[in-house]
């Protein structure tokens, strides 16, 4: 069987391949540091590859076979991923910038969810606890409990963040005006219940940060398809169709996907990192009787990374279609692309 390898098919395959590293680095991210599993880079410090300084502690040979088979499973999965990409070779890049695109969706759909549900009941149980409600309600055993920060994540977030994975697939039109909305809705109540009623507690601040970090670092990737990120308009604006592309795809491939990385890299790096180290140890704020979310925030950035890696990964796909087919007759504006199929 023959494949051609013309400029679709190579744009494809480095879709799907920064893709599938995105989701491969994440998975791995997880086995490495939540569940102890060696990792590939751990394996390749065991052989000493590429010059590379062994491990403190060698591994046996359990932690080698994990190893090999993380590493094999990770290949696997690259290659299965060119493989479809050389099967359906009949795929336009309109069509696969729509795909991802719609994976950016749910992804950010997903995370609206969490946060309002992760939100209200957190705000609910840190309201009963510093009103000495709680204790009442559910018992003294599991007033304890829900003061420890890792069995609220582990028995209170989880489940919540599983539920929004449903409710992100039922519920598929959004708008972050309700977020929003929370926020200011939020900072109201601050304001009346301190001025009127002189009284404050320290889950009514977090809140407000909660929600507004969630729609300041969610909201990127829509923003994007709506192309209302701040750049240089006055010299963009000008521009021809055929040099906004290049302007466009040059833009994702040396600032946009390089940055998504960084961030990644730089914050699940290690087990100490800035992402990894919150949410491993259930980080909180230091204000008594506050919200249990902060490590959650650390997330965020998790969340800001993929979406808008993934979404420059559409906005690449379509900008290399404009300089693949010039023709007027069959251009279709990016975010007339995205909202014509009701992705967002």
């Amino acid at each position: 069987m023959q494949y051609a390898f013309n400029l679709t098919t190579l744009s494809r395959c480095f879709a799907y391949s920064m893709v599938i590293a995105l989701l491969l680095y994440l998975i791995n991210n997880y086995l490495v540091y939540w569940q102890g599993l060696p990792g590939p880079f751990n394996l390749m410090s065991h052989y000493q590859f590429a010059g590379l300084e062994p491990p403190y502690k060698p591994l046996d040979n359990n932690q080698l076979n994990q190893g090999w088979t993380q590493l094999t499973a990770y290949l696997a999965t690259l290659v299965l991923g060119l493989f479809y990409v050389l099967k359906t070779a009949s795929r336009t890049l309109h069509d696969e910038a729509y795909r991802f695109a719609t994976l950016t969706a749910y992804i950010i759909r997903m995370s609206f969810w969490s946060v309002v549900l992760v939100g209200f009941i957190d705000m609910l149980i840190s309201f009963l606890r510093v009103e000495d409600l709680l204790e009442p309600l559910v018992g003294t055993e599991l007033t304890i409990q829900l003061g420890r920060p890792i069995f609220r994540g582990s028995y209170v977030h989880y489940p919540l963040i599983l539920l929004s994975f449903f409710m992100a697939t039922i519920f598929r039109q959004i708008s972050f005006c309700w977020l929003a909305l929370f926020v200011v809705l939020a900072e109201f109540s601050i304001v009346i219940s301190r001025f009127v009623f002189s009284y404050e507690q320290a889950y009514m601040g977090d809140i407000v940060r909660f929600w507004y970090a969630a729609l300041f670092l969610f909201a990127s990737a829509y923003t994007l398809v709506e192309e209302g990120h701040v750049r240089v308009d006055v010299v963009y604006a000008g521009m021809s169709r055929r040099t906004k592309a290049w302007t466009n795809s040059i833009g994702c491939l040396v600032l946009g996907m390089p940055i998504c990385w960084v961030i990644l890299m730089h914050g699940m790096g290690g087990k100490g990192n800035s992402i990894n180290s919150p949410l491993l140890s259930f980080e909180v704020s230091q204000s008594g009787y506050g919200m249990y979310v902060k490590y959650i925030m650390a997330g965020f950035l998790i969340v800001f990374a993929v979406s808008m890696l993934i979404q420059f990964v559409s906005y690449l796909l379509y900008n290399i279609s404009e300089l693949h087919n010039p023709s007027d007759e069959e251009r279709v504006e990016y975010r007339q692309l995205v909202h014509s199929k009701r992705v967002v």
